[in-house]
């Protein structure tokens, strides 16, 4: 056989669909010509000359260290297809006007430096049609939101996978790159430990004993508002998913912040309740007892009697009791939100709230049964009446269930095994016993576990290939949903659906139609946008008393709802950078200085000409605050990010033995310095010079807002100055000029866009010889006003999306060696 990645025990994939497309009819038929005319390109000698006056004379042998490791002394543009590496690296830097720097005494006006890029794409877009270089990546394994997801639709459970897998590595930016999804010891019994207890969960455990669950809350999460999902009449607290084994007695306890002295946080006279709620009814009232040190010397524990609750996932809340409307006396008012410090707390006297600390949740005792829950219905879609009925039975839902999990039908090797396990589960025990033993071994098959793509047989090292049309309905679904196929998908992709253009727009307009798409802003676009960065920044509470923890959720559900927005109404991808409209809440709005939005709930707000410094995400709290830092802004960590995430150009490292901003000086003498100052006395050093001409123009420019996104025109008393030059020369002022600049790259920009989109719909890294193909998918989005769809489908319509490459090391199978795997497809 073919050489595989990974053994699979199961049998054979039926309706597999493996069938080659040599290159060329593969560009004619899958997708439209890969490159379009460059008309008049500049000659050959030209392009040459032009190399050597304006860049050899830094990216040459002797200096190229210096230079990026990128020597051009021996630059010849007649053999740019020996050089498409190096050919690609300088198109991107003449595109986005890096190169030449404006320092260079024979610099190109731009009209002469874009014929340049122009005449560069031009053969590696003719190379590239002719013969198309899909790539190819490692097996893929679910990651943690990937196999929640996949839980989710399988079984109805809402399930924290956080403790059962370890966290996934990132690779530029993204969790899902497969050559950095190690298969450890350790994840191979989080996966089996995870298979156990979600069977378990799903089907109830009527032999479950007390454990304890426990929930922690943030020390910045404000103990004065109402947390969505608690009852109304309440404040503070928290509010979880919690999935209860079986029916039975449950006790809920709740850990108080202390002082370092013991005493009660937030310590007053007033009386103090804790509500506990089960799907919003009242289960337990337990009042604060602000001596309990004395009789509770390990910690500020309140624990409820015994409360019966049935089996099957739950909202559970615990919050204070609101027992006021007015103003609230802490000495810090008038701000709306407290901080578990315990040290400002106790020194200072800055609140007079108790906090939550964490909820735990214990049980069951006295199991008396498991009641009917959804999980329970979705996997028991028959139940036998008589013991003859039982294996029919069962094979109906393993079948059902092993379909979904696997993606694709389950082959009759594949049943045969799992019924091996049911018999065994139902020969020491009931029939649910053997259907949950045989669920527990779906969870743990490599067939769920990994997105396994076979290699047909009879494969040339190195040779192209079109995958299967089931598997093309996986990678599909992965990239729009984050999740596997629906049953509508899979029955298009059984049928042949999938083979023709019109065919897969149809599904691709379905899927971005469906509610489902909103992985697209909470998995690509959050992790493209480095969202998560958000919850490393804990702004100092004496400088920013604005900022808890719901602030910062609420910030990052701004920007994952203005993406989605996107994606739904199917607009300009620029409009992330221009948009007049936002997402708002009560609480973002008052950051923001927004008026008339009340309430928890987000809803679309026109921006207006008042708040114009609010357009598109270089305005949003979010992108703000993890480009910050605890107590100040961070322009060359706001810079960076630009070049980063939206132009695709990081900077270098900093070079060894630099100090730190936080090292230099705020003042000098009696005189305070601004970030900008300081900034200006820190590039001094000659080392940091170059790259920071470069990056902090890009992040002064968003000075005025300060490191928790609230717009100001004094930083440290001295009067905000947001006036930069962009690398090129073009001059920029306040945020309206930044966003201007980039504009005036827009085809950097999106071509960047469409990069990391590739990126994360293939699950590997973006290589050299993908640029021709993101050059198209930008150039045929143009043609539609950049709509967002288009991009997608420009990503669906791709060889490297369709297609793969065998191992370079494969070698052709013997006709009678490939007899015995024939059935596999």
């Amino acid at each position: 056989m073919a050489k595989r990645k990974l053994a699979v025990s199961g049998g054979v994939m039926v309706g597999f669909g493996v069938y080659l497309l040599s290159a060329a009819t593969f560009a004619q038929s899958a997708a439209p010509a890969i490159a379009t005319s460059h008309a008049a390109e500049m000659a050959i000698p030209a392009q040459n000359a032009l190399v050597s006056t304006s860049c050899v004379a830094c990216h040459n042998d002797r200096g190229k260290s210096r230079a990026g490791e990128l020597s051009l002394e021996h630059f010849d543009a007649a053999k740019l297809a020996e050089n498409a590496e190096v050919a690609e690296k300088m198109i991107h830097k003449l595109r986005a006007g890096m190169m030449p720097p404006q320092t260079v005494r024979n610099r190109p006006d731009p009209a002469t430096l874009n014929a340049f890029a122009a005449a560069l794409e031009g053969p590696l877009d003719r190379a590239a049609t002719l013969s198309p270089n899909p790539g190819r990546r490692t097996f893929q394994r679910l990651n943690r939101s990937e196999y929640a997801h996949a839980i989710h639709d399988l079984l109805d459970l809402d399930v924290d996978v956080n403790a059962f897998l370890p966290a996934d590595t990132f690779s530029d930016g993204f969790d899902n790159i497969a050559d950095v999804q190690v298969f450890s010891p350790t994840l191979l019994q989080g996966y089996l430990s995870a298979a156990s207890r979600i069977a378990n969960l799903a089907l109830g455990d009527r032999g479950a004993t007390p454990t304890e669950a426990t929930y922690k809350v943030s020390r910045t999460q404000s103990q004065m508002v109402h947390v969505e999902g608690a009852p109304l009449g309440t404040r503070g607290g928290t509010s979880v998913l919690h999935i209860f084994p079986a029916d039975g007695e449950y006790t809920f306890r709740m850990l108080l912040h202390s002082v370092p002295t013991g005493q009660l946080f937030g310590s007053t006279v007033q009386e103090e309740q804790l509500e506990v709620s089960v799907d919003g009814a009242r289960v337990a009232v337990l009042t604060i007892n602000y001596q309990m040190r004395e009789t509770d010397p390990l910690g500020m524990n309140i624990v409820s009697p015994r409360v019966h609750v049935q089996a099957g996932q739950h909202r559970v809340a615990v919050a204070f009791v609101q027992r006021f409307e007015s103003a609230v006396d802490d000495l810090m008012a008038p701000i709306d939100h407290t901080l578990a410090d315990t040290f400002i707390g106790s020194d200072h006297g800055i609140t007079t709230m108790p906090h939550l600390r964490d909820f735990a949740i214990t049980g069951p005792f006295s199991v008396t049964g498991v009641s009917e829950t959804p999980s329970r219905m979705k996997v028991l879609s028959c139940r036998p009446k008589a013991a003859a009925e039982e294996d029919g039975c069962a094979r109906q839902i393993i079948t059902r269930l092993a379909t979904q999990a696997y993606r694709q039908p389950a082959t009759r090797a594949d049943l045969d095994l799992l019924m091996k396990f049911y018999r065994q589960g139902r020969q020491a025990g009931t029939f649910e016993d053997g259907v949950k033993l045989g669920l527990q071994r779906i969870l743990a098959s490599p067939r769920f576990l990994f997105r396994l793509e076979d290699e047909p047989a009879q494969l040339r090292a190195g040779q192209i290939y079109r995958i299967g049309d089931l598997e093309l309905a996986s990678r599909l679904s992965y990239f729009l949903w984050a999740t596997g196929p629906d049953a509508a998908l899979l029955k298009t992709a059984a049928a042949g659906g999938l083979r023709t253009r019109a065919g897969r727009e149809r599904e691709v307009k379905r899927m971005l139609a469906d509610l489902r798409s909103e992985a697209l802003a909470t998995r690509f676009g959050s992790q493209w946008l480095r969202l998560q960065d958000v919850d490393k920044i804990t702004p100092d509470p004496m400088l920013f008393p604005s900022y808890d923890s719901i602030l910062a959720k609420a910030l990052k559900r701004e920007t994952e709802l203005f993406f989605d927005s996107i994606v739904r109404e199917d607009r300009n991808v620029l409009d992330l950078l221009t948009a007049d409209y936002t997402f708002l809440n009560e609480r973002v709005a008052k950051h923001y200085g927004f008026p008339n939005v009340a309430g928890q709930a987000f809803r679309r707000v026109s921006l207006g000409p008042d708040f114009d410094n609010r357009r598109g995400i270089l305005g949003q709290g979010s992108i703000l605050m993890l480009t910050s830092v605890a107590d100040r802004t961070s322009p060359v960590s706001r810079g960076k990010w630009i070049m980063e995430v939206l132009l695709g150009s990081p900077p270098p490292p900093p070079p060894p033995n630099v100090p730190p901003l936080d090292d230099t000086k705020a003042s000098v003498g009696a005189k305070r310095l601004s970030v900008r100052e300081r900034m200006e006395e820190h590039r001094a050093n000659p080392a940091c010079a170059s790259c920071h001409r470069v990056i902090d123009p890009l992040g002064l420019t968003l000075e005025n807002y300060d490191a928790v996104a609230q717009w100001r025109i004094k930083d440290n008393g001295v009067p905000v100055d947001a006036n930069g030059e962009l690398y090129d020369g073009m001059k920029m002022s306040g945020p309206s000029g930044l966003r201007s600049a980039l504009l005036a790259h827009s085809e950097t920009v999106l071509r960047n866009f469409t990069a990391r989109l590739f990126q994360y719909a293939l699950g590997r890294r973006i290589e050299y010889y993908d640029q021709p193909t993101v050059r198209t998918i930008v150039r045929q989005a143009g043609g539609v006003q950049n709509k967002f769809s288009a991009f997608v489908l420009g990503v669906v319509e791709s060889s490297a999306f369709q297609m793969s490459r065998a191992d370079e090391t494969t070698v052709a199978v013997q006709p009678a060696a490939a007899a015995g795997a024939g059935s596999r497809r």
